[in-house]
């Protein structure tokens, strides 16, 4: 009996090739991928160059009047009457604009022209094996848009915009504090499931169930009108704590943004590009599979972190 080439363990192997032609006429099914709500609800922005900057308003110096984030303030003039001397004032930049450079992520897919062209019948096995590829890269971005040490959002929270529960659990007044600080324009809380549920617990228990809304035909839990966006990337800790993030999002709102770049070569969705390589003397075809991206949050107060969020605190409701 001939045996497989070495470097089959690196592609679709044949007998999983066969069985996907004959045994099934339904698409393989990957545990992993999740619905990604984050890509869905975040604005997009084309990233010229690769690089995006963010040019906030410079800091007050010692002695000059500042708002309530230390910017230069505006000097402005209330008028009643008359004709007073109007003030003069200009709106000074920040000399070193922050940067976000675009982030890659990039694999490399096996395929044998055996399993290809033998076994495509019902299914496609190039696609199906480009299709889980480009799923598994979708997951590992999410995951960087939230936990990333540069760019993340969980990491992105500035000290002030920070806050504790108070008793662990999450409650109304712990999501009211968030809202609070995001409180222009406030677009979704992102949570793990297993905090949202707890929080549903809390609120069942005081006697205000949260109201659902529906968004992309699928059923969201909400407090105070704004979503509760489920994902499994806001990791849960040992300790069954994790955290919540409240966040606004847009350019025009001064929010948290998502950043890709468009028209690359092979691009099959935007800022993704799947190209082929050639193939090699083993007859294995090769498709380079890219995605560029990041994320920036425009403003301090676009953006709020809950802490030390417990998920497993729950009641014994057939005690008197």
């Amino acid at each position: 009996m001939s045996k497989e080439p070495n470097i089959e363990p690196l592609s679709l192997s044949a007998p999983a090739a066969r069985n996907l032609a004959t045994a099934t006429v339904t698409v393989p099914q990957y545990t992993e991928i999740t619905p990604r709500w984050l890509h869905k609800l975040l604005p997009w922005v084309d990233v010229d160059g690769g690089v995006y900057r963010v040019n906030r308003v410079a800091k007050a110096a010692k002695g000059e009047p500042a708002n309530e984030f230390g910017e230069v303030k505006v000097d402005l003039l209330s008028v009643e009457g008359g004709e007073p001397e109007l003030p003069t004032t200009f709106v000074d930049y920040d000399t070193d604009p922050r940067e976000y450079h675009l982030s890659t992520i990039q694999t490399v897919l096996h395929t044998h022209t055996r399993v290809t062209d033998l076994y495509s019948n019902k299914i496609d096995q190039l696609r199906e094996q480009i299709r889980l590829t480009v799923e598994a890269v979708k997951e590992k971005e999410e995951w960087e848009l939230i936990n990333n040490p540069h760019f993340g959002l969980l990491r992105e929270v500035s000290a002030g915009q920070t806050v504790k529960t108070r008793k662990g659990a999450p409650t109304p007044d712990d999501l009211d504090e968030l809202l609070g600080l995001v409180w222009k324009k406030p677009a979704f809380f992102i949570a793990h499931p297993k905090a949202i549920v707890a929080f549903g617990r809390e609120a069942t228990r005081r006697g205000v169930p949260p109201p659902t809304v529906h968004l992309f035909g699928t059923p969201f839990i909400t407090w105070r009108g704004v979503p509760l966006i489920p994902t499994n990337k806001l990791e849960v800790s040992s300790k069954n704590t994790t955290s919540i993030l409240l966040v606004r999002v847009g350019e025009p709102e001064q929010g948290v943004v998502g950043l890709q770049k468009t028209g690359v070569t092979g691009e099959v969705e935007p800022g993704l590009s799947v190209r082929y390589m050639g193939t090699n003397v083993n007859s294995v075809a090769s498709h380079l599979v890219t995605r560029y991206f990041s994320a920036a949050v425009l403003t301090v107060d676009s953006i709020a972190r809950l802490d030390d969020v417990v998920v497993n605190h729950y009641y014994d409701y057939s005690s008197k």
